[in-house]
């Protein structure tokens, strides 16, 4: 089969072939037809996983990926043969991911059926992203009227945010370039802020002199996610996503979060799906990438919304 893969930490992204992997017990095989790019894909690439997660060479990447389960190891009882399924193919060892034809992952793994109506492609976007979303929003139990300001908006995960904390009932400030301020808008967002225009802080400080309640960084490094958070009124939620925050820094204004690593599964996934299904999440795909060509978007940085390869 075809597939994605390094030889080593630090190689270049190529195809080859690689063998068709085959389900043990309780696992299953997943025909994929789409996989989710995201920028974890390079940063397993580099060596990110070394010495934290088992793993083999070649190394196939992709963490989301959706397609339909052709083969099922002994003792599966949740799912069944044609079931179009989506999931998260990092188990150890790590290396058989979802930039391939085929790939193999436990049945109590994060892996769920799509829904009807949403198309594989569709699904394939939502994993990584979506549930890191969800994550922020479930853990800042934002309440309604509350003010919340998304640095980042326009990427994968803050597409997402966007709209899940438009749906808790936030006022929603997102960060975007003029030229995307009506995708932000019809995502959700109450107000943009042009980051190219001036100071995002001083921006915001301007327009909501007396604060806000809840920021979400998914983009700033340590020293712009410090001046953000000044606009923060004692008693609200920071929290970001690249580990730039200084939880005790936070503690010390009266401030909750810090930083935050995604550990949805199953459940979160399959709640966001369902939403998707619904008409009230639109996943928003900037663009679709042959798996052959593959090796050319990962890594990629600019992206407004998901990039999906097809497979």
């Amino acid at each position: 089969m075809r597939a994605i893969v390094v030889r080593k930490f630090g190689a270049t992204p190529e195809l080859a072939e690689m063998p068709v992997p085959e389900p043990g017990p309780g696992s299953v095989q997943v025909h994929l037809e789409a996989a989710g790019v995201n920028p974890f894909d390079q940063k397993m690439a580099s060596g990110v996983l070394e010495g934290k997660l088992p793993h083999d060479f070649p190394m196939i990447l992709g963490v989301d990926g959706a397609g339909t389960i052709t083969t099922l190891g002994a003792g599966v009882s949740r799912f069944t043969v044609g079931e179009r399924v989506v999931g998260k193919f990092l188990t150890p060892p790590a290396g058989h991911g979802s930039f391939a034809e085929y790939a193999v992952l436990p049945e109590g793994g994060t892996l769920v059926p799509i829904p009807p109506g949403v198309p594989t492609v569709t699904a394939a976007a939502l994993p990584t992203a979506g549930v890191t979303a969800q994550d922020l929003v479930d853990a800042t139990h934002i309440e309604p009227g509350q003010t919340v300001l998304i640095v980042g908006a326009t990427g994968g995960v803050g597409s997402f945010l966007v709209q899940l904390a438009n749906i808790a009932g936030a006022h929603v400030i997102a960060t975007a370039r003029s030229t995307s301020a009506d995708q932000m808008t019809r995502l959700g967002a109450a107000e943009t802020v042009d980051y190219t225009a001036g100071s995002v802080r001083d921006q915001v400080a301007e327009a909501h002199p007396d604060g806000i309640d809840v920021l979400f960084d998914l983009v700033s490094p340590p020293e712009t996610l410090s001046e953000l958070s000044t606009l923060v009124r004692a008693g609200g939620t920071v929290y970001s996503t690249t580990f730039a925050a200084d939880e005790d820094a936070l503690r010390a204004r009266s401030l909750r979060g810090g930083n935050i690593e995604s550990k949805g599964k199953t459940p979160e996934l399959a709640r966001l799906l369902q939403r998707v299904a619904a008409g009230d999440v639109v996943v928003p795909i900037a663009a679709t990438v042959p798996l052959a060509a593959g090796s050319e978007v990962i890594g990629a940085t600019g992206a407004r919304g998901k990039t999906v390869l097809t497979i």
